[in-house]
Protein backbone atom coordinates (compact mmCIF):
# COMPACT_ATOMS: atom_id res chain seq x y z
CA UNK A 1 0.00 0.00 0.00
CA UNK A 2 1.26 3.47 -0.87
CA UNK A 3 1.25 5.70 2.21
CA UNK A 4 2.65 8.76 0.39
CA UNK A 5 5.46 9.33 2.88
CA UNK A 6 7.21 12.71 2.72
CA UNK A 7 10.23 13.90 4.69
CA UNK A 8 9.12 17.45 5.42
CA UNK A 9 12.09 18.82 7.33
CA UNK A 10 15.51 17.85 8.59
CA UNK A 11 18.12 19.50 10.76
CA UNK A 12 20.96 17.55 9.16
CA UNK A 13 24.32 19.25 8.81
CA UNK A 14 26.71 18.12 6.07
CA UNK A 15 29.43 15.87 7.48
CA UNK A 16 32.30 17.20 5.38
CA UNK A 17 35.64 18.36 6.72
CA UNK A 18 35.49 21.91 5.24
CA UNK A 19 32.00 22.39 6.72
CA UNK A 20 33.13 21.24 10.16
CA UNK A 21 35.89 23.81 10.02
CA UNK A 22 33.65 26.61 8.73
CA UNK A 23 30.96 25.94 11.34
CA UNK A 24 33.32 25.33 14.27
CA UNK A 25 32.09 21.75 14.77
CA UNK A 26 34.30 19.24 16.59
CA UNK A 27 36.32 16.89 14.34
CA UNK A 28 34.26 13.84 15.27
CA UNK A 29 30.86 15.45 14.69
CA UNK A 30 28.40 13.42 12.63
CA UNK A 31 24.86 14.38 11.66
CA UNK A 32 23.60 10.84 10.90
CA UNK A 33 21.53 9.17 13.61
CA UNK A 34 21.26 12.34 15.71
CA UNK A 35 19.62 14.38 12.96
CA UNK A 36 16.11 15.65 13.73
CA UNK A 37 13.52 14.82 11.07
CA UNK A 38 9.81 15.28 10.52
CA UNK A 39 7.96 12.78 8.36
CA UNK A 40 4.37 12.98 7.07
CA UNK A 41 2.56 9.68 6.54
CA UNK A 42 -0.80 9.45 4.76
CA UNK A 43 -3.42 6.77 4.01
CA UNK A 44 -3.49 5.18 7.45
CA UNK A 45 -6.51 3.46 8.93
CA UNK A 46 -7.46 4.30 12.51
CA UNK A 47 -5.91 1.22 14.14
CA UNK A 48 -2.56 1.29 12.30
CA UNK A 49 -2.33 5.07 12.83
CA UNK A 50 -2.71 4.65 16.58
CA UNK A 51 -0.18 1.79 16.67
CA UNK A 52 2.39 3.66 14.56
CA UNK A 53 1.99 6.69 16.82
CA UNK A 54 2.60 4.62 19.97
CA UNK A 55 5.65 2.91 18.46
CA UNK A 56 7.16 6.25 17.44
CA UNK A 57 6.73 7.68 20.95
CA UNK A 58 8.20 4.54 22.50
CA UNK A 59 11.17 4.91 20.13
CA UNK A 60 11.91 8.33 21.58
CA UNK A 61 10.16 10.43 18.96
CA UNK A 62 6.94 12.41 18.71
CA UNK A 63 3.68 11.81 16.87
CA UNK A 64 0.69 14.01 16.20
CA UNK A 65 -2.28 13.88 13.84
CA UNK A 66 -1.81 16.12 10.81
CA UNK A 67 -5.43 16.37 9.81
CA UNK A 68 -6.87 14.65 6.79
CA UNK A 69 -6.41 15.02 3.08
CA UNK A 70 -9.42 14.02 1.04
CA UNK A 71 -8.99 10.43 -0.07
CA UNK A 72 -5.80 10.00 1.98
CA UNK A 73 -7.21 8.51 5.20
CA UNK A 74 -5.59 9.44 8.49
CA UNK A 75 -2.39 11.48 8.40
CA UNK A 76 0.39 11.47 10.99
CA UNK A 77 3.34 13.78 11.52
CA UNK A 78 6.22 11.87 13.10
CA UNK A 79 9.29 13.59 14.49
CA UNK A 80 12.51 12.36 15.95
CA UNK A 81 16.19 11.67 15.50
CA UNK A 82 17.55 9.26 12.96
CA UNK A 83 18.09 6.86 15.84
CA UNK A 84 14.41 7.10 16.85
CA UNK A 85 13.34 6.23 13.31
CA UNK A 86 15.75 3.28 13.32
CA UNK A 87 14.07 1.99 16.50
CA UNK A 88 10.69 2.47 14.85
CA UNK A 89 11.76 0.35 11.88
CA UNK A 90 12.85 -2.51 14.13
CA UNK A 91 9.69 -2.39 16.24
CA UNK A 92 7.40 -2.23 13.20
CA UNK A 93 8.89 -5.33 11.59
CA UNK A 94 7.06 -7.42 14.20
CA UNK A 95 3.74 -5.61 13.63
CA UNK A 96 2.06 -6.55 10.32
CA UNK A 97 -0.46 -3.70 10.60
CA UNK A 98 2.26 -1.04 10.27
CA UNK A 99 5.07 -2.97 8.59
CA UNK A 100 4.48 -1.53 5.11
CA UNK A 101 4.12 2.04 6.37
CA UNK A 102 7.35 1.77 8.35
CA UNK A 103 9.14 0.31 5.34
CA UNK A 104 8.01 3.27 3.23
CA UNK A 105 9.25 5.66 5.92
CA UNK A 106 12.62 3.92 5.77
CA UNK A 107 12.69 4.21 1.97
CA UNK A 108 11.91 7.95 2.13
CA UNK A 109 14.67 8.57 4.67
CA UNK A 110 17.11 6.52 2.61
CA UNK A 111 16.22 8.60 -0.46
CA UNK A 112 17.11 11.72 1.51
CA UNK A 113 20.47 10.36 2.69
CA UNK A 114 21.42 8.50 -0.50
CA UNK A 115 19.92 10.33 -3.51
CA UNK A 116 19.98 8.70 -6.97
CA UNK A 117 23.42 8.67 -8.59
CA UNK A 118 22.41 8.41 -12.24
CA UNK A 119 19.64 8.30 -14.81
CA UNK A 120 19.78 5.11 -16.87
CA UNK A 121 19.80 5.78 -20.62
CA UNK A 122 19.17 3.37 -23.44
CA UNK A 123 22.94 3.25 -23.78
CA UNK A 124 24.94 4.19 -20.72
CA UNK A 125 24.07 6.50 -17.85
CA UNK A 126 23.71 10.20 -17.15
CA UNK A 127 25.64 10.77 -13.93
CA UNK A 128 24.15 12.90 -11.18
CA UNK A 129 26.12 14.65 -8.46
CA UNK A 130 29.08 15.74 -10.57
CA UNK A 131 27.21 18.98 -11.24
CA UNK A 132 23.69 20.23 -11.97
CA UNK A 133 22.27 19.31 -15.37
CA UNK A 134 20.95 22.05 -17.65
CA UNK A 135 18.24 21.18 -20.17
CA UNK A 136 17.94 23.73 -22.96
CA UNK A 137 14.46 24.49 -24.34
CA UNK A 138 14.02 24.33 -28.12
CA UNK A 139 10.43 25.12 -29.06
CA UNK A 140 9.65 24.59 -32.75
CA UNK A 141 6.15 26.02 -32.42
CA UNK A 142 4.44 29.17 -33.63
CA UNK A 143 2.72 29.88 -30.30
CA UNK A 144 4.85 28.99 -27.27
CA UNK A 145 4.51 31.58 -24.50
CA UNK A 146 8.12 32.83 -24.66
CA UNK A 147 9.78 32.11 -27.99
CA UNK A 148 6.93 30.89 -30.17
CA UNK A 149 7.76 31.29 -33.86
CA UNK A 150 11.44 32.19 -33.39
CA UNK A 151 12.68 28.70 -34.27
CA UNK A 152 9.80 27.55 -36.41
CA UNK A 153 11.96 26.62 -39.40
CA UNK A 154 14.38 23.68 -39.10
CA UNK A 155 17.30 25.90 -40.13
CA UNK A 156 16.66 28.43 -37.37
CA UNK A 157 16.00 25.68 -34.85
CA UNK A 158 19.34 24.03 -35.68
CA UNK A 159 21.14 27.37 -35.38
CA UNK A 160 19.69 27.68 -31.89
CA UNK A 161 20.70 24.09 -31.12
CA UNK A 162 24.30 24.91 -32.13
CA UNK A 163 24.24 27.87 -29.75
CA UNK A 164 23.00 25.64 -26.93
CA UNK A 165 25.74 23.11 -27.65
CA UNK A 166 28.36 25.89 -27.58
CA UNK A 167 26.84 27.12 -24.30
CA UNK A 168 27.29 23.61 -22.85
CA UNK A 169 23.72 22.40 -22.51
CA UNK A 170 23.60 18.86 -21.15
CA UNK A 171 20.23 18.10 -22.76
CA UNK A 172 18.30 19.79 -25.57
CA UNK A 173 14.53 19.39 -25.24
CA UNK A 174 12.69 19.65 -28.57
CA UNK A 175 8.97 20.40 -28.46
CA UNK A 176 6.47 20.79 -31.28
CA UNK A 177 3.28 21.57 -29.36
CA UNK A 178 2.72 24.59 -27.16
CA UNK A 179 1.46 23.78 -23.67
CA UNK A 180 1.10 27.36 -22.47
CA UNK A 181 -2.09 28.11 -20.50
CA UNK A 182 -5.07 28.23 -22.85
CA UNK A 183 -3.35 26.38 -25.69
CA UNK A 184 -5.11 23.73 -27.74
CA UNK A 185 -3.55 20.43 -28.87
CA UNK A 186 -2.16 19.97 -32.37
CA UNK A 187 -2.64 16.88 -34.48
CA UNK A 188 -0.15 14.03 -34.51
CA UNK A 189 0.63 14.77 -38.13
CA UNK A 190 1.37 18.46 -37.44
CA UNK A 191 3.54 17.74 -34.41
CA UNK A 192 5.59 15.19 -36.39
CA UNK A 193 5.94 17.69 -39.24
CA UNK A 194 7.40 20.23 -36.83
CA UNK A 195 9.76 18.09 -34.78
CA UNK A 196 11.07 15.30 -36.99
CA UNK A 197 13.27 17.43 -39.32
CA UNK A 198 14.74 19.22 -36.28
CA UNK A 199 15.43 15.97 -34.44
CA UNK A 200 17.07 14.48 -37.54
CA UNK A 201 19.27 17.54 -38.02
CA UNK A 202 20.16 17.79 -34.34
CA UNK A 203 21.14 14.12 -34.12
CA UNK A 204 23.27 14.45 -37.28
CA UNK A 205 24.88 17.57 -35.84
CA UNK A 206 25.66 15.75 -32.62
CA UNK A 207 27.05 12.76 -34.50
CA UNK A 208 29.59 14.92 -36.36
CA UNK A 209 31.12 16.27 -33.16
CA UNK A 210 34.30 14.76 -31.78
CA UNK A 211 33.32 15.44 -28.19
CA UNK A 212 30.14 13.85 -26.83
CA UNK A 213 27.20 16.07 -27.62
CA UNK A 214 24.22 16.85 -25.41
CA UNK A 215 21.42 14.36 -24.94
CA UNK A 216 18.33 14.95 -27.06
CA UNK A 217 14.92 14.93 -25.40
CA UNK A 218 11.50 14.93 -27.07
CA UNK A 219 8.93 17.10 -25.29
CA UNK A 220 5.62 15.44 -26.15
CA UNK A 221 2.45 13.97 -24.68
CA UNK A 222 1.90 11.67 -27.69
CA UNK A 223 3.19 8.11 -27.57
CA UNK A 224 3.65 7.90 -31.34
CA UNK A 225 5.83 11.03 -31.39
CA UNK A 226 7.92 9.53 -28.59
CA UNK A 227 8.22 6.24 -30.48
CA UNK A 228 9.38 7.88 -33.70
CA UNK A 229 11.81 10.14 -31.86
CA UNK A 230 13.30 7.06 -30.20
CA UNK A 231 13.67 5.36 -33.57
CA UNK A 232 15.68 8.37 -34.78
CA UNK A 233 17.96 8.19 -31.75
CA UNK A 234 16.47 10.53 -29.14
CA UNK A 235 17.65 9.89 -25.58
CA UNK A 236 14.74 10.96 -23.37
CA UNK A 237 10.99 11.63 -23.26
CA UNK A 238 9.57 14.66 -21.43
CA UNK A 239 5.79 14.31 -20.91
CA UNK A 240 4.27 17.42 -19.32
CA UNK A 241 0.99 15.56 -18.75
CA UNK A 242 2.56 12.96 -16.48
CA UNK A 243 1.33 10.23 -18.88
CA UNK A 244 -2.31 11.31 -18.48
CA UNK A 245 -3.06 12.40 -22.06
CA UNK A 246 -1.97 9.31 -24.01
CA UNK A 247 -2.57 5.97 -22.29
CA UNK A 248 -0.06 4.30 -24.62
CA UNK A 249 2.87 6.37 -23.33
CA UNK A 250 3.98 4.00 -20.48
CA UNK A 251 4.17 1.05 -22.89
CA UNK A 252 6.17 3.09 -25.42
CA UNK A 253 8.59 4.26 -22.73
CA UNK A 254 9.08 0.66 -21.63
CA UNK A 255 9.47 -0.58 -25.20
CA UNK A 256 12.02 2.05 -26.23
CA UNK A 257 14.05 1.92 -23.01
CA UNK A 258 14.21 5.73 -22.83
CA UNK A 259 14.17 7.59 -19.52
CA UNK A 260 11.08 9.71 -19.00
CA UNK A 261 10.29 12.94 -17.17
CA UNK A 262 6.86 12.75 -15.56
CA UNK A 263 5.43 16.13 -14.67
CA UNK A 264 2.59 17.01 -12.35
CA UNK A 265 -0.29 18.84 -13.97
CA UNK A 266 -3.77 19.77 -12.77
CA UNK A 267 -6.15 19.52 -15.73
CA UNK A 268 -5.08 20.14 -19.33
CA UNK A 269 -3.10 23.06 -20.79
CA UNK A 270 -6.26 24.61 -22.22
CA UNK A 271 -8.04 24.76 -18.85
CA UNK A 272 -5.36 24.24 -16.19
CA UNK A 273 -5.23 27.85 -14.99
CA UNK A 274 -8.96 28.14 -14.36
CA UNK A 275 -8.95 28.49 -10.57
CA UNK A 276 -6.63 25.62 -9.60
CA UNK A 277 -7.10 24.63 -5.95
CA UNK A 278 -5.09 22.52 -3.50
CA UNK A 279 -5.74 21.48 0.07
CA UNK A 280 -2.16 20.29 0.71
CA UNK A 281 0.03 21.29 -2.22
CA UNK A 282 3.21 19.24 -1.89
CA UNK A 283 1.53 16.04 -0.63
CA UNK A 284 -0.93 16.20 -3.53
CA UNK A 285 1.87 16.69 -6.06
CA UNK A 286 3.84 13.83 -4.49
CA UNK A 287 0.81 11.52 -4.48
CA UNK A 288 0.23 12.19 -8.19
CA UNK A 289 3.88 11.52 -9.05
CA UNK A 290 3.95 8.33 -6.97
CA UNK A 291 0.90 7.11 -8.85
CA UNK A 292 2.57 7.78 -12.20
CA UNK A 293 5.74 6.03 -11.02
CA UNK A 294 3.66 2.99 -10.05
CA UNK A 295 2.01 3.03 -13.50
CA UNK A 296 5.42 3.03 -15.19
CA UNK A 297 6.62 0.23 -12.92
CA UNK A 298 3.64 -1.92 -13.96
CA UNK A 299 4.54 -1.25 -17.59
CA UNK A 300 8.07 -2.50 -16.95
CA UNK A 301 9.97 0.79 -16.68
CA UNK A 302 12.90 0.69 -14.25
CA UNK A 303 12.94 3.27 -11.43
CA UNK A 304 16.33 4.59 -12.56
CA UNK A 305 14.71 5.70 -15.84
CA UNK A 306 12.23 8.03 -14.15
CA UNK A 307 12.65 11.77 -13.44
CA UNK A 308 9.97 13.79 -11.60
CA UNK A 309 8.89 17.39 -12.19
CA UNK A 310 6.41 19.24 -9.92
CA UNK A 311 5.14 21.23 -12.92
CA UNK A 312 5.64 24.90 -12.16
CA UNK A 313 2.92 26.84 -13.97
CA UNK A 314 0.85 23.79 -14.87
CA UNK A 315 -2.38 24.17 -12.94
CA UNK A 316 -0.88 26.38 -10.22
CA UNK A 317 -1.44 29.91 -9.00
CA UNK A 318 1.52 32.19 -8.31
CA UNK A 319 1.48 31.29 -4.60
CA UNK A 320 1.59 27.58 -5.48
CA UNK A 321 4.64 28.05 -7.71
CA UNK A 322 6.50 30.04 -5.09
CA UNK A 323 5.69 27.40 -2.47
CA UNK A 324 7.04 24.63 -4.73
CA UNK A 325 10.34 26.50 -4.99
CA UNK A 326 10.44 26.85 -1.19
CA UNK A 327 9.71 23.17 -0.59
CA UNK A 328 11.11 21.34 -3.62
CA UNK A 329 13.32 19.25 -1.32
CA UNK A 330 10.24 17.43 -0.03
CA UNK A 331 10.12 15.60 -3.38
CA UNK A 332 13.46 13.96 -2.62
CA UNK A 333 11.32 11.52 -0.61
CA UNK A 334 10.29 10.02 -3.98
CA UNK A 335 13.83 8.77 -4.54
CA UNK A 336 14.05 10.05 -8.11
CA UNK A 337 15.94 12.95 -9.76
CA UNK A 338 14.00 16.22 -9.76
CA UNK A 339 13.62 18.53 -12.77
CA UNK A 340 12.47 22.12 -12.37
CA UNK A 341 11.32 24.30 -15.25
CA UNK A 342 10.92 27.88 -14.04
CA UNK A 343 12.38 29.75 -17.00
CA UNK A 344 10.49 32.94 -17.95
CA UNK A 345 7.20 31.66 -16.52
CA UNK A 346 4.32 33.93 -15.62
CA UNK A 347 4.69 33.58 -11.84
CA UNK A 348 8.11 35.25 -12.21
CA UNK A 349 6.59 38.02 -14.26
CA UNK A 350 3.80 38.40 -11.70
CA UNK A 351 6.16 38.56 -8.74
CA UNK A 352 8.44 41.08 -10.45
CA UNK A 353 5.82 42.84 -12.60
CA UNK A 354 7.86 42.20 -15.75
CA UNK A 355 7.01 41.07 -19.28
CA UNK A 356 8.34 37.78 -20.59
CA UNK A 357 11.33 39.33 -22.36
CA UNK A 358 12.59 40.84 -19.07
CA UNK A 359 12.47 37.75 -16.84
CA UNK A 360 16.09 36.57 -17.12
CA UNK A 361 17.19 37.61 -13.62
CA UNK A 362 14.02 36.20 -12.05
CA UNK A 363 14.46 32.94 -13.94
CA UNK A 364 18.06 32.59 -12.77
CA UNK A 365 17.06 33.31 -9.18
CA UNK A 366 14.32 30.67 -9.35
CA UNK A 367 16.76 28.17 -10.84
CA UNK A 368 19.31 28.84 -8.10
CA UNK A 369 16.64 28.39 -5.43
CA UNK A 370 15.54 25.13 -7.05
CA UNK A 371 19.10 23.77 -7.08
CA UNK A 372 19.63 24.82 -3.46
CA UNK A 373 16.41 23.02 -2.58
CA UNK A 374 17.48 19.73 -4.14
CA UNK A 375 16.72 19.87 -7.87
CA UNK A 376 19.04 17.88 -10.16
CA UNK A 377 18.02 19.32 -13.55
CA UNK A 378 16.94 22.83 -14.52
CA UNK A 379 15.11 23.45 -17.79
CA UNK A 380 16.05 26.84 -19.23
CA UNK A 381 15.72 29.09 -22.27
CA UNK A 382 18.92 31.00 -21.46
CA UNK A 383 21.45 28.18 -21.40
CA UNK A 384 24.71 30.10 -21.01
CA UNK A 385 23.48 31.99 -17.96
CA UNK A 386 21.80 28.94 -16.44
CA UNK A 387 25.01 26.90 -16.76
CA UNK A 388 26.98 29.59 -14.93
CA UNK A 389 24.40 29.81 -12.15
CA UNK A 390 24.30 26.02 -11.86
CA UNK A 391 28.07 25.76 -11.55
CA UNK A 392 28.24 28.32 -8.76
CA UNK A 393 25.37 26.65 -6.93
CA UNK A 394 27.18 23.33 -7.21
CA UNK A 395 30.41 24.84 -5.87
CA UNK A 396 28.56 26.26 -2.84
CA UNK A 397 26.34 23.24 -2.15
CA UNK A 398 28.91 20.51 -2.74
CA UNK A 399 31.91 22.33 -1.35
CA UNK A 400 34.22 24.10 -3.78
CA UNK A 401 37.97 24.57 -3.54
CA UNK A 402 39.15 26.87 -0.76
Amino acid sequence: MNHNVLVLATAALPDRRPERAHLGLPPGHRAGAGTLRFVRVESLRAGPAALLSRLMIRSGGTSSPAGRRRGAGRVLLLGGSGRAFEHLQRAARRRPAVRSAAAEIGEALTSLDAPPRWIALRRGRLALGAGPIVMGILNVTPDSFSDGGRFRSPARALDQARRMIDEEADIIDVGGESTRPGSTPVSLREELRRVMPVLEGLLRLRGRRRAPGPLVSIDTTKAEVARRAAELGADMVNDISGLTIDAAMPAVVAETGLPVVIQHIRGRPRTMQRSPRYGHLMPEIAAFLRGRMALLARAGVRPDRIVVDPGLGFGKRRAHNLAILRHVGVLRSLGRPILIGASRKSFIGGALELPVEERLEGSLAAEALALAGGADIIRAHDVRQAVRVARLCHAVLRGGAS
